[in-house]
């Protein structure tokens, strides 16, 4: 293999399985020795978010089959079989030395694609339990990533090596005096940061903005609402009085701003995708978790295997509804001790180097595979 090494990226429907990638990206990026192309679907949320990070993006069709209807299967599975004539195209074109999947849908056409072309794959599950495409595609790739030990023995590859969760460089770059300087908060205050994702968390959002006075008198606030919601968060803004309403940052969705504001915060309040099992260590940010209720077991694991190291707090979505959720941060926001505690908790799983790690990976499949090995 001579040049620099070409890696498709593939993943999609969430941030969780999107940023891993943009993080192997930016941290081999500083090294100057690979050349990146993305391919996500075309109507899913990484579309835009690749974009903004200046990669290449191309859209190939994909769909769900498991859990639908005989009919909607079909249709998944249909766009599927094109979605792998679309990705062979784009492997012919860019020509990879290998392929790095993060999760999705989107994946399972584009790694079939480079088996059926002889292009080796990495596949990096985010989660703590692999869903039904890790398991299927983790039989055809050369190896499997996982975030930690523990989730190993529930992943079939026959190659599986731990790197740890891959969070973008800028994230570890920021410290808590610095980032609350740039936001304009003070150095000795409580912080609270609200997330819902890119689409927002109703039950957050609504549970936040009833008890948001509260909540202002206690700490300063920085609020992602997502794209949705922020309209109607957003309109409440004149009815908080004018000193509180200084306390409070309110947000559709947090990108270059995200690292500061989690570098920031003395406590996060969000659901519990894959990204809080990266992000909140990479800044040691204690957690205040409300998994999604609708997302199969996933979120729930995520947040429990946080909690029981404890570096979170979970609150269910139906208790949050009730008021659970701001009583629960009151709590936490007033205990700098637990708080103090639950911060270095979450440090203690932090693996800056997964990124680098993951990249690594990639680099020695692709070699390996120059090599007939």
């Amino acid at each position: 293999m001579s040049g620099p090494l070409r890696v498709l990226l593939t993943g999609g429907g969430t941030g969780g399985h999107v940023y891993p990638a943009l993080a192997v990206a930016a941290s081999a990026a500083e090294t100057g020795t690979a050349e990146f192309r993305y391919v996500g679907t075309a109507g899913g949320m990484e579309a835009d978010i690749v974009r903004a990070a200046g990669l290449p993006f191309t859209a190939v069709q994909a769909g769900a089959v498991r859990g639908r209807t005989p009919i909607g299967a079909a249709i998944g599975l249909a766009r599927t079989v094109r979605g792998i004539a679309e990705a062979r195209a784009v492997i012919r074109r860019f020509r990879p030395d290998v392929v790095l999947a993060t999760g999705g849908f989107v994946c399972v056409p584009v790694v079939l694609a480079a088996r059926l072309s002889a292009v080796p794959s990495v596949v990096y599950l985010p989660d703590l339990r692999p869903g039904w495409a890790v398991r299927l595609l983790a039989r055809v790739a050369a190896a499997v990533a996982v975030s930690f030990e523990e989730v190993r023995p529930f992943v079939p590859g026959r190659r599986v090596v731990v790197t740890g969760y891959p969070v973008r460089p800028e994230l570890l770059r920021w410290t808590r005096p610095r980032a609350r300087r740039s936001l304009g908060f003070p150095e000795d205050e409580p912080v609270l940061l609200v997330m819902g994702g890119s689409r927002g968390a109703r039950t957050i959002n609504e549970a936040v903005t009833r008890g948001l006075e509260r909540l202002l008198t206690a700490a300063w606030v920085i609020h992602a609402t997502g794209t949705r919601d922020y309209p109607l968060v957003a309109a409440g803004l004149e009815r908080l009085p004018d000193g509180l309403r200084a306390r409070y940052r309110i947000y559709p969705y947090l990108d270059s701003e995200l690292a500061p504001c989690l570098a920031a915060a003395s406590l996060v309040a969000a659901r519990a995708g894959a990204s809080t099992l990266g992000e909140l260590p990479a800044v040691g940010a204690p957690g205040l978790l409300v998994p999604y209720p609708h997302a199969g077991a996933h979120q729930w694991l995520n947040a429990r295997f946080l909690a029981e190291r404890g570096a979170a707090r979970i609150v269910e979505d139906a208790a949050a509804r009730h008021g659970a959720l701001v009583e629960m941060a009151l709590a936490l926001l007033g205990n700098r001790a637990e708080l103090a505690a639950m911060a270095e908790a979450a440090r203690r799983l932090a693996r800056p180097d997964a990124a680098a790690r993951l990249f690594q990976l990639a680099a020695e499949v692709a070699q390996s595979s120059s090599h007939g090995v």
